[in-house]
């Protein structure tokens, strides 16, 4: 059974507006959504929680961004680092779920997106990550897009006791 998780599309992480296509990826990750909703595929929403960021549980910041299909409903993870299941009931949620296989959109892919994907594989998730469905910000030495190219590479060529598919969000849509 798969599972997809939006990772850290919280209001403070895109209140300077310098997400790299912050509009594509929210409608890619609504899609998606709306896709694992139709097929009763578990949505699982991650928040970081971090005062110092503007991440402090409950706060504006923290809430998930209005433009996401996210629902009172919805299954959330809260967690304090970059690693998604670190100190999380998220495996246990995974596995309550009956969940192997993920699925992973959100925000950032050089920091959450990247450290929970190689995290996942460790314990021997199978992945797909949306390569048009997780986003940055420009850094000192590279864009942002660079970078976003650069962990999508990184992730397909990864060795790991599963391997990692990188996928568009029409071709993770269309296997659904």
């Amino acid at each position: 059974m798969k599972a997809l998780l939006v990772i850290d599309m919280q209001k403070a992480l895109f209140a300077t507006g310098n997400r790299y296509d912050t509009e594509g990826v929210v409608s890619r990750i609504n899609l998606l959504i709306g896709e694992a909703r139709d097929k009763n595929i578990p949505v699982i929403f991650i928040r970081h929680n971090n005062e110092e960021d503007g991440l402090g549980r409950d706060s504006d910041g923290w809430q998930i961004l209005d433009e996401l299909d996210f629902r009172p409903t919805d299954v959330t993870v809260e967690k304090v680092c970059c690693d998604s299941f670190c100190k999380t009931d998220l495996a246990k949620k995974l596995t309550d779920a009956g969940a192997d296989e993920l699925i992973i959109t959100g925000c950032c892919t050089d920091f959450c997106i990247d450290t929970t994907v190689r995290q996942a594989a460790s314990m021997g998730y199978k992945i797909q990550v949306a390569s048009d469905a997780h986003t940055t910000a420009d850094k000192p030495y590279l864009n942002a897009s660079t970078i976003i190219k650069h962990h999508n590479f990184v992730w397909s060529e990864l060795y790991a006791p599963i391997i990692i598919e990188v996928k568009t969000t029409a071709a993770i849509i269309a296997e659904m």
